[in-house]
C-alpha cells in the first residue's frame, strides 16, 4: 500500500486529521531543509508537501516566490528535491512525500525518467496545480502503473467540473480553501464549508484543504470538516524569517527549534 494510504488510514482509524505541511525545498540550502523537515515530523507534521521551486508560479503568492528565488540562486532543480527526499528519509525521515511541482519540469525531465525517480526517491505522490484535468489522463496512467498518487486540486470556481476531477483520483482530493494564491488569511470565502462538503459528498477518498491557513484555530476548524489541513505560506515564513539564525553555527539550534515550535502550535 501507499505510505500516503496507510497515514490517511491509521489518522481515520485514531479519529485525527493530518496536518501537512509545505517547504520549499532549497531554502536556504538542502542541508538545512532536511534538518527543517526532521523538525517538522518531531512537531506532529503527518505528511509533507515538498516544493520544486518555480520561476514563473501560477498558484503561489510572494512569500512562496521569495523562497523560490533564493533556493534557484543555489541551483536547486526538480531532481534535487527527489533526492533530497531520499536524503531525508537516510536521516530516519518516515513521514510520507508530496512533490509540488508545476508541469513544465516534469516535462523536461522527461515523463519516464520522472516516475523513475519518484518510485526510486520514496515519494508517494504529486501536485502539478497547473496540469488541468482535461489534460491529465496520461500523467493519471503512468502516476497509477507507478504506484504513485496524481492528488487533484478543486477549486470553489470548479462547479460543475468537481466530480470529473475527483473521478478516478488517488491519494486525497485537495480543496482550495480561498480564490486567488497562496498566502496567510484572516478569513475565507463564505461558502467554503459548503463548497467541502459537496467534494466530500462525490468522493471516498480523504479530502485535504488549504491555501491561506496560518495559524491553530483556522487549523482547527478545518480540522473538524476535513481529513487533512496543508499548511503553506505560514511555514515558509518561519523558515525565512529564521534564515539569519539558520546561517549561523551558534544559533541553528534555536533557528530550527523556532519552526518546529510553530509546526507543533498549529498542530495544538
Amino acid at each position: 500500500m501507499n505510505l500516503m494510504d496507510q497515514t490517511f488510514q491509521q489518522l481515520k482509524e485514531q479519529n485525527r486529521t493530518a496536518l501537512i505541511p509545505f517547504l520549499t525545498v532549497g531554502d536556504p540550502d538542502v542541508d538545512t531543509t532536511i534538518d527543517i523537515i526532521k523538525e517538522l515530523e518531531q512537531a506532529g507534521a503527518d505528511i509533507l508537501e515538498m516544493g520544486v521551486p518555480y520561476s514563473d508560479p501560477l498558484a503561489d503568492g510572494p512569500v512562496i516566490q521569495r523562497a523560490s528565488e533564493r533556493a534557484l540562486k543555489s541551483q536547486i532543480t526538480i531532481r534535487t528535491v527527489m533526492e533530497t527526499a531520499a536524503k531525508a528519509r537516510k536521516a530516519g525521515v518516515k513521514l510520507p512525500f508530496v512533490l509540488f511541482t508545476y508541469y513544465n519540469p516534469v516535462l523536461q525531465t522527461g515523463l519516464d525518467v520522472f516516475f523513475d525517480e519518484l518510485v526510486k526517491h520514496d515519494i508517494s505522490g504529486m501536485i502539478i496545480p497547473d496540469l488541468p484535468i482535461e489534460e491529465a489522463e496520461e500523467m493519471r496512467e503512468r502516476a497509477n502503473r507507478a504506484g504513485v498518487h496524481l492528488v487533484p486540486l478543486v477549486a470553489p470556481t470548479s462547479n460543475a467540473r468537481i466530480e470529473r476531477i475527483v473521478t478516478g483520483a488517488r491519494g486525497f482530493i485537495y480543496c482550495v480553501s480561498s480564490l486567488g494564491v497562496t498566502g496567510e488569511r484572516a478569513s475565507f470565502f463564505d461558502g467554503v464549508e459548503s463548497f467541502i462538503e459537496t467534494v466530500k459528498s462525490l468522493t471516498d477518498l480523504p479530502v485535504a484543504v488549504g491555501f491561506g491557513i496560518s495559524s491553530h484555530e483556522q487549523v482547527a476548524h478545518f480540522s473538524r470538516i476535513c481529513d487533512g489541513v496543508v499548511v503553506g505560506s505560514a511555514i515558509v515564513r518561519q523558515v525565512e524569517d529564521a534564515i539569519p539564525l539558520l546561517e549561523n553555527p551558534d544559533t541553528r539550534a534555536a533557528g530550527l527549534l523556532q519552526i518546529r515550535n510553530f509546526v507543533a502550535q498549529l498542530k495544538g
